[in-house]
């Protein structure tokens, strides 16, 4: 199993750099080059061909061997930094980002999200059932890793090393897993999929999708079960800053601390999976814990505004507030693991490629037809990058959704509200569980 965990934790480690770049480092380069903070936030729409992910994974499932397109889509996003590192940083006195630095960015993150659908789908058809639980803590793991790098650790370097010489060394690096996933043995003795010469309607296609057993539930399940967890864990760190708490004390506990935190919930997870736990029983179970954790972190909110309550250094609410973060990241890490365990097997009951079947020769030359038999119709079920890539699409989209309307929730109903309404949609997912089908056992 080691042999192929590796390679995966590699080409999962370089997909989360483009995240923490844009998350972690370009915000702070444009800040400091005199941007506002309403146009420093408008760099998230560079995230959008991640959501578009659907649209071009039928390619991957049509053009054969995953390992070439995670090959030819890292090695592109290798050449994409090459050429970032030709242009000059975002500099003081502009007015926004430099188109040409905007559209590579752009292209990057759709490279990025292309290797995403490659690899999900090498992943799927890598890791073996009893694998799933440490291979998808690999995942988790190694692409907050790679994002912390990026957004943290390029950050450091940033007084010792220039502009052209981070993204010459993110080049580099894209380079190395370009080679590793092309020579990786556990990847080369993978069967090549013979490409398919005829693609399904998209019409068709989003039918067979939700034709796969348990695929409607798990997709309403993904996109919800994140929804009160992202709108606190916007809001939160908001709220603490407003009552005393320093940036770089918030900086290192919901950052570092955070990413700590989450890495050791998603390695538990695959813990407890591997040691052959059920899926359904340990997601309800951390589900709940998840949500009594909110429940403590909405009554600190609530308690925040008391008379008397203090936030100053050395406080116990003021140490609690900070703990409530890395608890919460802990337990999100927990239920993402498992979570994304549930998805890639609900994909592995689609089969590998969609095929479309043709009649022969002799068949339309006997009965006089152009049309197929009934001996020779399409395999009903789409091919598993397809699918896996609608249920990590759905994912996101529901963690983008709450973590960008917190803040108007907040504003609007105020910050006692909007935690009750966060703690109302975290008890939703526990509820639902109750409707799981057999196939997410």
């Amino acid at each position: 199993m080691r042999g192929k965990l590796l390679p995966l934790a590699g080409l999962y480690l370089v997909q989360g750099l483009p995240y923490g770049l844009q998350s972690g480092l370009l915000p702070v380069l444009l800040r400091a080059g005199g941007l506002s903070l309403t146009r420093v936030g408008l760099a998230k729409v560079l995230y959008a061909p991640w959501l578009l992910k659907l649209a071009w994974a039928p390619l991957v499932d049509a053009q054969g061997l995953a390992r070439a397109w995670v090959t030819r889509s890292t090695a592109g996003l290798g050449l994409v930094c090459g050429l970032l590192a030709g242009l000059p940083p975002p500099g003081a006195g502009q007015a926004g980002l430099p188109a040409a630095v905007a559209g590579l960015l752009l292209l990057l993150n759709l490279g990025a999200a292309m290797q995403d659908v490659a690899l999900d789908a090498l992943a799927v058809q890598l890791l073996e059932p009893a694998e799933l639980g440490p291979g998808n803590t690999v995942q988790v793991v190694a692409y907050k890793l790679g994002a912390a790098l990026a957004g943290g650790a390029l950050l450091a370097l940033l007084p010792t090393f220039s502009w052209p010489q981070l993204f010459l060394l993110l080049a580099a690096t894209y380079w190395l897993a370009a080679a590793l996933a092309w020579a990786a043995p556990a990847l080369r003795r993978l069967p090549q999929q013979p490409p398919s010469e005829q693609r399904p309607h998209t019409a068709h296609l989003l039918r067979d999708v939700l034709a796969v057993p348990g695929t409607v539930w798990t997709a309403g399940f993904v996109l919800t079960y994140k929804l009160g967890e992202q709108g606190a864990s916007s809001l939160f760190p908001l709220l603490l800053l407003d009552h005393g708490v320093s940036a770089p004390e918030l900086g290192l506990w919901n950052g570092v601390g955070a990413v700590v935190c989450s890495i050791a919930g998603s390695s538990l997870g695959g813990t407890l999976l591997a040691k052959h736990w059920k899926l359904l029983p340990l997601l309800r179970s951390v589900l709940r814990f998840r949500l009594g954790g909110l429940a403590c972190q909405t009554a600190l909110v609530f308690h925040l505004d008391t008379l008397g309550a203090s936030m100053d250094a050395g406080t116990i609410l003021r140490g609690s507030a900070l703990l409530s973060l890395c608890l919460q990241h802990f337990l999100g890490g927990l239920v993402t693991t498992v979570t994304f365990t549930g998805m890639m097997r609900c994909s592995q009951l689609a089969p590998r490629a969609l095929q479309v079947s043709r009649c022969s020769r002799d068949t339309r030359e006997t009965t006089g037809l152009g049309l197929c038999g009934p001996d020779f119709d399409r395999d009903p079920h789409p091919p598993q990058a397809t699918h896996y890539s609608l249920l990590a699409t759905l994912e996101l989209l529901g963690k983008l959704l709450l973590g960008t309307l917190a803040g108007g929730l907040a504003d609007g109903l105020g910050p006692h509200p909007c935690f009750l309404l966060l703690l109302i949609l975290s008890a939703l997912p526990v509820l639902y569980l109750d409707l799981a089908p057999s196939t997410f056992l």
